[in-house]
């Protein structure tokens, strides 16, 4: 198994650069069930930031592009699951995926809740508003 940075992902998706993209296609599409590449939470994290704040990607966009990443038969996303049920969260509100991957997260670890500060995050993605 290959572990997958972010840039890598983005270069793949975006296929902005003449030569890093061909490089990052080549590896992606070369990932099989049997030796897949390996995504982060943390880098499924960085992909939603970079392609909202650099590709100005929409909601479903990015929605898409996580669906696709976690069906693809040759990766494995780290803790799929529950990165499935903050997409679903993320898709049905208007919460951040960031804050709905954190809540989800928390959750499966056994939290009974997660406070924050975050008006929004309280108020579309479960947390507890701390007063």
């Amino acid at each position: 198994m290959i572990g997958l940075d972010t840039n890598v992902l983005v270069r793949y998706i975006a296929q902005d650069d003449s030569k890093q993209s061909p490089k990052a296609t080549r590896l992606i599409e070369s990932f099989t069930a049997e030796a897949p590449g390996y995504v982060s939470v943390v880098s499924v994290v960085e992909l939603v930031w970079v392609l909202t704040g650099c590709y100005a990607s929409t909601k479903a966009e990015l929605c898409e592009v996580l669906e696709t990443l976690l069906r693809a038969k040759g990766i494995v996303v780290a803790h799929a699951d529950i990165v499935w049920k903050a997409l679903r969260l993320f898709r049905e509100g208007n919460a951040d995926f960031a804050d709905c991957l954190i809540e989800r997260l928390a959750n499966e670890a056994g939290c009974s809740h997660t406070t924050t500060f975050d008006r929004d995050a309280a108020k579309h993605c479960g947390m507890r508003l701390m007063a």
